[in-house]
């Protein structure tokens, strides 16, 4: 043995990959054969929300294809930087919301954690872009805080991490969380809204799959897939491993201008989720964040494209239209 190795913590494979993520436009646009005639604007526009993309993720965009639906997803554009009216930082409430430090709490029985700020991807139509994770997440020192709100409130059956997105923790930390919500009687339920799974495959191994079998909280993950060109083997795999453990999987989407605004993109995302064994859940109407005016899509658009994407698919293969409306009590169906 070399002396001093046994000192040595082994870097895991998907903390590995994340750190090697893509986060400079010129070479992403290099990576997929691109022209520089976007690097202005895309490094402008970077500097108000920067680029992170793995570079997985980045293996399953066409190469040459400006418009390919994964690049128009993380690709900074000039769009971004002007001031779209009915267009905010805080398009859904989340301040209004915060109980008690990361904790957000908006619906009956259940409450919002952002338990970290970090994502592997940055997508440009996430409407937490400008949120302050800075002051308002349950961070090490905010954690106290956070556990006793939930403990104080019998109605809460239910946790949701998010974030940011919650499997950037490591497992240790990520066990904390649940052994301390488990802790807690009258939680019954966790659920973690994550898009690893579909960006950083390489997160979900059999550790963190034992963690989340071995708790006694029915556990949900929602993952947040947009195109079907993003589920290849590796997130099938990964989908396999969690289905395998006993989580229930379900899919979010976002309609995106572009990039899902067609039935037949629609279409081909519910079953290539499905096949990855995830239920399509909620189909999102974009929610009006300051920066992301370009991908909208109109309501009545949206229900004109969900009406086609019903009369192909069987109904559990068709997700709910939704909008999150500020203050409203749940999601408002469409």
């Amino acid at each position: 043995m070399i002396p001093g190795t046994a000192t040595i913590r082994q870097v895991p494979a998907w903390q590995a990959e994340l750190a090697r993520a893509v986060t400079e436009p010129t070479e992403l646009l290099q990576l997929l054969g691109l022209g520089q005639e976007w690097q202005a604007a895309a490094e402008a526009a970077a500097r108000s929300f920067p680029l992170r993309v793995p570079r997985g993720f980045v293996a399953r965009m066409q190469r040459g294809n400006r418009h390919d639906p994964l690049l128009r997803q993380v690709l900074p554009l000039a769009e971004e930087l002007g001031n779209v009216p009915g267009y905010s930082v805080d398009p859904v409430g989340d301040l209004a919301a915060l109980r008690a430090p990361g904790v957000l709490q908006k619906y009956h029985g259940r409450v919002l954690l952002t338990a970290t700020g970090a994502c592997a991807v940055h997508c440009r139509y996430c409407f937490r872009r400008h949120f302050p994770y800075h002051e308002a997440q349950a961070s090490a020192d905010h954690w106290s805080a956070a556990l006793a709100h939930i403990a104080a409130d019998p109605d809460v059956e239910e946790v949701i991490l998010s974030g940011g997105d919650p499997l950037t923790l490591s497992d240790r930390r990520l066990q904390e969380f649940i052994q301390a919500l488990t802790a807690i009687s009258h939680v019954r339920r966790l659920r973690l809204h994550t898009r690893l799974p579909i960006v950083l495959p390489e997160r979900v191994t059999p550790e963190l799959c034992a963690m989340l079998n071995q708790s006694r909280l029915a556990t949900v993950i929602v993952v947040h897939a947009n195109h079907a060109n993003e589920i290849d083997s590796t997130v099938r795999s990964a989908c396999d491993l969690l289905a395998d453990s006993g989580v229930v999987l379900l899919n979010q989407s976002v309609l995106l201008r572009g990039i899902n605004d067609t039935p037949e993109a629609l279409a081909d995302l519910s079953q290539a989720v499905f096949n990855a064994r995830v239920l399509p859940y909620y189909l999102h109407l974009l929610d009006r964040v300051h920066g992301a005016a370009h991908f909208e899509v109109s309501e009545d658009e949206a229900k004109k494209l969900l009406d086609m994407v019903a009369s192909r698919l069987p109904g559990y293969l068709v997700p709910r239209l939704v909008r999150e409306v500020a203050g409203a009590a749940y999601k408002q169906p469409l």
